[in-house]
């Protein structure tokens, strides 16, 4: 019958490739701002695509469609949640001086010898706290541009440190879109997702920052009035005081107690919003374009810094935007787009397009060593084909997740594969919408910085060397009887 054949792995690409085609003619077009609808358009019209293959083609009834995408869509229900909130608790930690305070005594251990060891760590540490390389990068990273290049260092090293610093946060930060999106894509709990990628992340750090170190001690440079000068700034306009890491410090409390990620960063918001409304009530004036203090200017502007964009004014182009935030309405693009790919993702599975596809791979998914490996190797493809990380991670997870369930491998390792091979090679390739952010951003060519990016190149081939070394990686059949101890 033919409503019961399977399409062919080339006609099941058909989608892929008019995908493929619409988002180069879009990114060529719109450039970065191919996230505010560009590439939402590209993937409703592949959706479509791929529905007419399946009704027209092969027999498949629109009901099959209409279910899989509103089930694929159900999915990430929670990672939408989670999203809207950590837009509103980027905003309350910017403007209650959490971040300010982390960046303030950071940013003072800077010595020339220790800047590109230095700057990596301050870009990891304040995108873990952030959940975002984007806003670390637009940030702190381009404070750090201009510090390093006072400092003599050449603009690929000082690239690479801050972007491999701002990537292993976004690969790892409870808080992170694309940690989540992983997570939710394979049907692993977020803190457990977490916790296996340390595996294969940390080591990738570990030798990346060795070699930032190395790099930085045979360097001569002596010019710290940058620093000076950006930190007098930012005290100049937050309250900057140690009691604001309670905030952090009680986020990490949570998330090591293992409370769930939806309460864990509404309770961080909510402190850090209480944090706000103490130390930088003039902030929340200002915000509120009101002069005078009072009940209603506070509670406004309080409101704006959740929901909305806040844009501070110090007097220096670069710290004002360091210190601007996009709030709650500033993840309706991720949002948008994630909404768009699931429709694109269920109709490619509705349609068995996704399983032709797969089967492809399946003869290299035999053994634990080929599958990673297909894996890493697939989500970079994606990466260069669809050039959009959130795209890619999703096709990835879709196409492998039957085969990690087959061959008896937890979701977890599917997980942090995807990650290890679609998160941190995305700044990368020119053409992708991180690549050419960042090097617009920092004002660096992509294959500039290419080179000294270094965890981002270490973290997939990391991902195949702990494969091959089998460490931490067991079959279901091969766990304790109780199955349900791994939740978070």
């Amino acid at each position: 019958m033919k409503d019961n054949k399977i399409p062919s792995p080339l006609v099941s690409l058909l989608p892929v490739f008019v995908l493929i085609l619409l988002l180069f003619v879009t990114i060529r077009t719109f450039g970065s701002d191919a996230l505010s609808g560009g590439s939402q358009v590209c993937l409703l019209v592949a959706t479509a695509v791929c529905v007419l293959i399946g009704m027209a083609g092969f027999r498949r009834s629109w009901k099959d469609f209409e279910l899989a995408v509103t089930n694929n869509i159900a999915g990430v229900s929670t990672a939408l949640i989670i999203l809207l909130i950590i837009g509103a608790l980027s905003g309350a930690w910017m403007v209650s001086g959490v971040v300010p305070t982390l960046i303030y005594y950071g940013i003072q251990v800077i010595h020339p010898h220790f800047f590109l060891v230095s700057t990596c760590i301050i870009c990891a540490v304040v995108s873990v706290m952030t959940g975002s390389s984007w806003t670390t990068i637009a940030t702190i990273g381009i404070a750090l541009m201009g510090i390093g290049k006072a400092q003599g260092f050449s603009e690929g090293w000082i690239a690479g440190a801050i972007i491999s610093g701002a990537y292993f946060g976004d690969k790892v930060s409870p808080l992170s879109d694309t940690t989540i999106l992983a997570s939710s894509v394979t049907d692993t709990p977020l803190f457990t997702h977490i916790r296996y990628l340390m595996i294969t992340t940390v080591p990738s750090l570990v030798i990346t920052l060795i070699i930032f170190t190395i790099a930085g001690l045979s360097h001569e440079a002596t010019d710290t009035g940058h620093i000076a000068e950006y930190t007098r700034i930012l005290s100049d306009k937050f309250h900057i005081s140690w009691w604001l890491m309670i905030v952090p410090v009680v986020t990490a409390i949570l998330i090591a107690r293992k409370v769930p990620s939806i309460i864990t960063l509404f309770a961080s918001t909510a402190l850090a919003t209480i944090f706000a409304l103490i130390f930088q009530p003039g902030l929340l004036c200002e915000i509120a374009g009101q002069e005078a203090g009072g009940v209603a200017a506070l509670f406004k502007g309080g409101m704006g810094m959740l929901y909305g964009g806040t844009q501070l004014e110090t007097g220096h182009a670069e710290i004002n935007e360091l210190i601007s935030t996009r709030g709650m309405a500033g993840m309706m693009n991720t949002i948008w787009l994630i909404i768009c790919a699931m429709c694109f993702g269920g109709a490619m599975t509705a349609g068995g397009m996704l399983g032709s596809i797969t089967s492809v791979f399946v003869r290299f998914t035999k053994k634990r060593v080929g599958m990673v490996s297909s894996t890493v190797a697939s989500g970079l493809f994606l990466n260069l084909a669809t050039a959009d990380q959130y795209i890619s991670i999703i096709l990835t997870g879709n196409m492998f997740k039957d085969i990690y369930s087959a061959n008896g491998y937890e979701s977890k390792l599917l997980s942090r594969t995807t990650e290890d091979s679609v998160t941190v090679t995305s700044p990368l390739i020119p053409w992708n919408t991180c690549g050419m952010t960042q090097a617009t951003i920092l004002s660096v060519p992509t294959i500039v910085y290419l080179p000294y990016a270094f965890f981002n190149i270490i973290s997939p081939l990391m991902s195949i060397t702990i494969a091959i070394l089998g460490y931490k990686i067991k079959k279901k059949a091969e766990q304790p009887a109780c199955h349900n101890d791994d939740r978070s």
